[in-house]
């Protein structure tokens, strides 16, 4: 959404910012249902005129919200410690600290009405949720180049899924917390998928056990070879093989 105004005085940033926090945290603590236009200007300090002079819909303060606070968070979620495993953890920390305290509702309630609104879909996808499954896409990829992780893009894409997809799924049945311990559970199970010395390892064994077993055979058939050949003494038995 345009930070512009279509018409109108151009809106101050003190004002945009009250309507912004407003918007999410009475979203948070009342609920996406019972969250109207009027109630965010009343909490923000502003005419409701103003509200929507500047955004149609509540749909549109609150993308304009997460939007606007996935900005003032980007050091935290985007970041780069030279540890993959310990950025993943920084990023998943960061988003659910805000999922739970703070944007949870908004975007169980913007996924909700994106389910029959395709622009609002497109739009929660282009401003929310694409930019952050990027952002630890970028991060797991990074760690890949590095060779602290291992995996094709198909596989980088899952993890992606796997990590948001558990956050998502919390969200919106309630059976479990999104808290660090999500998050903690979630690196360390990418650490396990994205492992890159399990395949590695798993080629250096076989390969090893693979020329083991071919110099075992030939020293088997030299052995063979030189019992034929070698000339055995009446006097003094041949020793016993032993082996």
């Amino acid at each position: 959404m345009d930070e512009t105004p279509a018409r109108g005085r151009p809106r101050s940033e003190t004002a945009r910012r009250a309507v912004l926090d407003a918007a999410l945290r009475l979203c948070q603590d009342g609920g996406y249902q019972a969250l109207t236009m009027k109630g965010i200007a009343e909490n923000a300090g502003v005419g409701r005129q103003t509200v929507y002079r500047w955004w149609p819909a509540k749909q549109d303060v609150l993308l304009d919200a997460l939007r606007d606070l996935g900005l003032r968070k980007a050091e935290h979620l985007d970041p780069d410690s030279g540890d993959t495993l310990r950025d993943v953890r920084t990023l998943l920390d960061a988003t659910f600290v805000l999922t739970r305290k703070l944007t949870g509702k908004a975007l169980v309630g913007l996924m909700a009405d994106a389910q029959h609104d395709p622009d609002l879909s497109q739009r929660l996808q282009s401003t929310v949720i694409g930019p952050r499954r990027q952002a630890l896409r970028a991060l797991l990829a990074r760690g890949v180049e590095r060779g602290e992780l291992a995996g094709e893009d198909r596989t980088l894409d899952l993890a992606v899924d796997f990590a948001f997809g558990a956050m998502w799924y919390r969200l919106i049945s309630h059976h479990a917390p999104v808290d660090a311990s999500l998050g903690e559970q979630i690196t360390t199970a990418l650490a396990k998928l994205l492992s890159a010395d399990g395949p590695t390892g798993a080629r250096a064994t076989t390969s090893v056990d693979a020329s083991t077993g071919a110099a075992s055979s030939a020293n088997e058939q030299v052995s063979a070879q030189a019992k034929e050949q070698a000339p055995v003494s009446a006097a003094t038995p041949a020793a016993p093989t032993v082996g």
